[in-house]
């Protein structure tokens, strides 16, 4: 006998209910367009982990300007860099979830810092993906001295010569120095690391011949175009487009060597989904102008406008394929 305060549902009572959850999730829908419509009536603030002039900080700004327009709202950049980007992540998981404080950050912030220092976030955990920005290529660049006419040749008097060659980084646990040591490991060579506090300086002494090689972050591409540096090779699955005739280290023989990064925007974990979906719609109309996709071109990279779940993916994978190397290679930070 069943028991009495227990009740059978009816189809008339699963109607009811089932018409009282749709009320709820029209009602949500509601609001959630209603606040999409309102939001922003305030300047919005732009984070950037990485100095001025940096790959981060160029498109952010160059993001920023026509989002403004976009949004009819103010967006200013403030740049908080020190412990790769943990400064500037660590002050935007503090502030309000309300779409108004936003990061620009590589996606190193998740998919590389987590492995190699402590963290005061969980940056998978407490900052929500808004959009991607750009996938940014690196460029293996030699002095313009060296004897090594390609990659192949490079690699070849490495392993001839163990611990000879220098190259350099913009930084233990920075996407160059990984980029370096999945060359050595994919290569089995041993060159010996010499970590600087930024690209520029490691470029400067580059072309000064003090350092053999290095992973540029694309900041050199008008060097290497010049003559300044020695290009040998993209550090990516497919060719640059601005440097067609130069070829992946995947095509010399280094199957599947990838050192691409993907710079782009998060917010705080709470901020509301239609939030978050109005700042990614806009922000990918940003990325589809001439104006925007030929500047990002310039820098070396590509746009690459995702939904807010394809860039979250795209982190967690590139998490993994780091976490591999960091792990093998025993790479800790500064």
């Amino acid at each position: 006998m069943r028991p009495p305060h227990t009740l059978t549902p009816t189809p008339r009572r699963w109607h009811l209910a089932g018409s009282a959850a749709a009320a709820a999730l029209l009602a949500l829908g509601a609001q959630g367009a209603a606040l999409a419509q309102a939001w922003p009536d305030k300047p919005l603030k732009v984070v950037v982990g990485f100095p001025p002039g940096g790959a981060a900080d160029q498109i952010a700004r160059l993001v920023s300007t026509p989002l403004a327009t976009a949004l009819g709202q103010p967006v200013v950049v403030e740049n908080r860099a020190g412990a790769n980007g943990n400064i500037a992540g660590e002050s935007v998981v503090k502030s309000p979830a309300d779409g108004y404080t936003l990061l620009m950050s590589s996606g190193g912030m998740v998919s590389v810092n987590p492995h190699i220092s402590r963290m005061s976030f969980d940056p998978v955990k407490d900052l929500t993906p808004v959009a991607s920005a750009a996938r940014v290529l690196v460029y293996l660049m030699a002095r313009p001295t060296i004897e090594a006419k390609n990659v192949q040749e490079l690699i070849a008097y490495a392993k001839a010569n163990p611990g000879k060659l220098t190259y350099g980084s913009a930084g233990n646990g920075s996407s160059p120095h990984l980029a370096g040591e999945m060359l050595k490991s994919q290569a089995g060579m041993f060159t010996v690391h010499v970590p600087y506090r930024g690209a520029a300086p490691a470029l400067s002494d580059l072309m000064g011949g003090q350092i053999d090689y290095y992973f540029d972050p694309g900041i050199g591409l008008a060097n290497a175009k010049a003559g300044r540096t020695k290009l040998l090779a993209v550090g990516s699955l497919k060719r640059s487009p601005l440097f067609p005739d130069v070829p992946t280290l995947d095509e010399v023989g280094l199957k599947g060597f990838d050192a691409d990064t993907v710079f782009g925007f998060y917010a705080p974990a709470g901020t509301p989904p239609a939030v978050i979906a109005k700042l990614n719609t806009e922000i990918n109309k940003v990325l589809a102008t001439a104006a925007v996709k030929d500047r990002i071109t310039a820098l070396g990279g590509e746009a690459l406008p995702l939904t807010p779940a394809e860039f979250g993916q795209r982190g967690l994978e590139d998490s993994k394929r780091f976490g591999a190397i960091i792990r093998e290679r025993k790479i800790t930070a500064d």
